[in-house]
């Protein structure tokens, strides 16, 4: 509707006009009501004297006091304006009713009407009609006052519809009936006077847009293009009940733009209302959803609502019931989005819902691809294909993530200038991932390289194997249709197992590094709980952020939630072991890069070893190891004595990669406190150090020919 518009385009004004033929012959009745003085009165309404008090003894109980009959009261519905008439056919409300709407309308529109409602009610301070004004002014009776109040009852048209409100003052908190005020609903008002602003309640979580995308345009998944009821929805503002949609999937997949397409289809304003933010509102979420399908059904338009997952602990128990209330009734073609599988309380319902569920998946590498070279082309970033190809495989991506990528590079080249390089695109691309993740996991800087692992070739030859699995799962699990084949198991799961510090971490590093993703470790202080269910809950969090997060996770002494069942003894036993059944079919159910890293490999439940698509064993390195170890953990730049032991140090301390550089660091230090460079007196002493960490002892024979110096330090 044109904000423009006046009063008097929507038939409004004639109601109005009738209105003040009505007050006009109370305000001449006032006169003898409450006596020809009391216009004159400066405390009039303040104080009650013997002479009022005489004149209210003279009145019968319950007469009208200011109505006066006129014939041509009693008109037709239409009289009151084309809105009200239309209010009036949809709610069934009476003649009356409407004269109660007009009553309360009126202030909104013209001040005049506050005072006429204070002087009318002898009042100054009262200045919105209330239930005894609207009584005396249109009952023809004692009778007809006492059967009017039925119109105001909580089970009326007027209230039950939220169409009308009663307003009680708060300073008097049991005022009976009659002194309550009249307000008519925002919605009410706003559909009279033909005024399009959104409803105020609903500014902090909803807004009307247009659609701004054919639907043919949209990268759509070929199984939820398939899903959409288009013929429906296209009649949907002809058809009753019109389409009720539910689109699942992860958020950012599509839905909203999706929404606003299919309102374009049906020639339909669309309200997109977010649940989460009504949940934060000041106004109680179940009010906020009644006021949101009235809002769309009153513009004649269709409604989203957006994070219904929000709605499904204890919490938000009313506001879902009202929810499921609102769409098994719903006028208008609506729309959900949420995260979660669609679950009716069908108990709960009068009729059922009839929710069609269309499916808004992480989007393929096909789609992936397609929404790059929208996103790409509309920001004017041209690249390659081979780098739009390589996006796609990599990032798994929702539709909004790749758009808000490429507009943060195009940004970035605008502010800083130069030219767009794939870099950027895949540093945009990483920087979309792993978002939500963050509350869980902790992401590791990757810093590495091939040539910093030194392991055994066997180890090294299946880290390969594993890069390349994962560099080319589009490949063959799309191109050469092995993803059709398989149920289950598209994902990647590793184990590497061996002792502390022997360069599980850096591996992962250097594979998520080559694979161009980021890693993500897992805390598990985040995920374990004490209570039954939580640690469940907090590992499906996991899981579902990280398969639209295009991270690898990594999850360090996976034992400790991945480890073997026991037989039952007790209850904790029994939920113990759920716990871990759950995790394998969880882990089965992944189609992402997941890797365990142990140093206890038999620890973890044999159902979880068949799962694993490598194993990867992490040795205590060998001599030869060693002796690189020592000589690569020194960086060129560092000032080193050229006496160094190499082979020494390798052959006489048998430790893990992780105590060597432990102890590198430590002489440097120990070096850089004495002004000297380092040589074999400081990392004699660090290696004593580190040993005391152990909780072992060194021998004079351990340290050989260089235990004095050793010695002169020891604590």
């Amino acid at each position: 509707m044109d904000g423009s518009t006046t009063v008097d385009g929507f038939g409004l004004l004639p109601a109005l006009q009738r209105l003040d033929a009505i007050l006009a012959r109370a305000v001449d009745a006032a006169a003898g009501v409450y006596g020809a003085a009391a216009g004159a009165d400066p405390y009039r309404g303040l104080v009650i004297g013997p002479d009022e008090v005489a004149r209210l003894l003279r009145r019968d109980p319950g007469e009208p006091l200011l109505h006066v009959a006129d014939p041509e009261d009693a008109g037709p519905i239409d009289a009151h304006g084309r809105e009200l008439a239309w209010l009036g056919r949809t709610f069934e409300l009476t003649p009356f009713d409407l004269d109660l709407l007009v009553l309360a309308i009126a202030p909104e529109l013209d001040l005049r009407y506050e005072r006429l409602y204070a002087y009318l009610q002898d009042d100054a301070t009262r200045r919105r009609p209330s239930v005894d004004l609207a009584l005396n002014l249109l009952c023809a009776s004692a009778a007809a006052r006492i059967e009017a109040r039925t119109r105001v009852a909580p089970d009326a048209p007027l209230l039950r519809h939220r169409l009308l409100q009663l307003v009680v003052d708060p300073a008097q908190p049991h005022q009976p009936l009659l002194a309550r005020s009249l307000r008519a609903d925002e919605q009410v008002l706003h559909l009279t006077i033909g005024q399009s602003t959104l409803d105020s309640r609903l500014a902090s979580c909803a807004a009307l847009v247009p659609a701004r995308r054919a639907l043919a345009s949209l990268a759509l998944d070929p199984a939820t293009r398939r899903a959409l009821p288009l013929r429906a929805i296209r009649a949907a503002s002809q058809t009753a009940p019109p389409p009720r949609l539910y689109l699942h999937g992860p958020p950012g997949a599509g839905q909203r733009a999706a929404a606003e397409a299919l309102a374009g289809e049906a020639g339909l304003p669309l309200l997109v209302v977010d649940l989460d933010r009504a949940l934060r509102a000041e106004t109680p979420p179940e009010e906020l959803i009644g006021v949101a399908f009235r809002e769309a059904w009153f513009r004649g338009g269709a409604i989203l609502l957006t994070g219904c997952d929000s709605l499904r602990d204890e919490a938000g128990r009313v506001a879902r019931e009202r929810l499921l209330e609102e769409v098994s009734g719903s006028r208008v073609l609506t729309m959900l989005a949420g995260r979660e599988p669609w679950a009716p309380a069908g108990q709960l319902l009068e009729r059922p819902a009839g929710v069609a569920v269309v499916p808004f998946p992480v989007p393929d590498a096909a789609t992936r691809r397609r929404s790059w070279e929208q996103a790409l082309a509309a920001d004017g970033i041209e690249v390659d294909t081979d780098v739009v190809a390589s996006l796609a495989a990599h990032y798994r991506l929702t539709a909004s993530r790749i758009a808000e990528a490429g507009t943060s590079v195009r940004n970035r080249v605008e502010w800083m200038g130069g030219e767009v390089s794939a870099a950027d695109l895949f540093a945009a691309a990483r920087a979309q991932s792993g978002q939500d993740l963050a509350a869980f996991a902790r992401r590791i800087d990757r810093v590495f390289r091939w040539d910093d692992l030194i392991l055994p070739a066997g180890a090294l030859e299946q880290l390969r194997e594993l890069r390349d699995r994962a560099a080319q799962r589009e490949r063959v699990l799309v191109e050469w249709g092995f993803d059709e084949v398989l149920a289950l198991g598209r994902g990647i799961c590793a184990l590497f197992a061996g002792p502390s510090g022997t360069g599980k971490t850096m591996a992962a590093d250097v594979l998520a590094g080559e694979l161009e993703l980021d890693l993500y470790k897992i805390d598990l202080a985040t995920v374990i709980s004490k209570y039954i269910g939580e640690t469940e809950k907090n590992l499906e969090r996991v899981f579902v952020a990280a398969e639209s997060s295009n991270a690898v996770l990594f999850f360090d002494e996976a034992d400790a939630i991945f480890g073997k069942r026991s037989e039952v003894r007790d209850s904790h036993d029994r939920y113990a072991n759920i716990e871990i059944a759950y995790l394998l079919q969880r882990m089965e159910q992944y189609d992402g890069i997941a890797i365990l890293a142990t140093n206890l490999r038999e620890n973890l439940d044999e159902a979880f070893l068949r799962r694993l698509h490598f194993i990867v064993e992490f040795p205590m390195p060998d001599e030869a190891h060693r002796e690189r170890m020592w000589r690569q953990f020194l960086p060129a730049k560092a000032p080193v004595d050229g006496s160094i032991d190499y082979p020494f140090l390798a052959r006489q301390f048998r430790l893990a990669g992780g105590n060597i550089k432990n102890i590198v660091l430590a002489a440097a230090y120990l070096a850089a406190a004495g002004g000297d460079r380092i040589g074999m007196p400081h990392l004699i002493r660090a290696t004593w150090r580190e040993h005391q960490k152990l909780g072992r002892l060194l021998s004079e024979l351990d340290l050989g020919d260089y235990a004095e110096p050793a010695e002169r330090r020891r604590p």
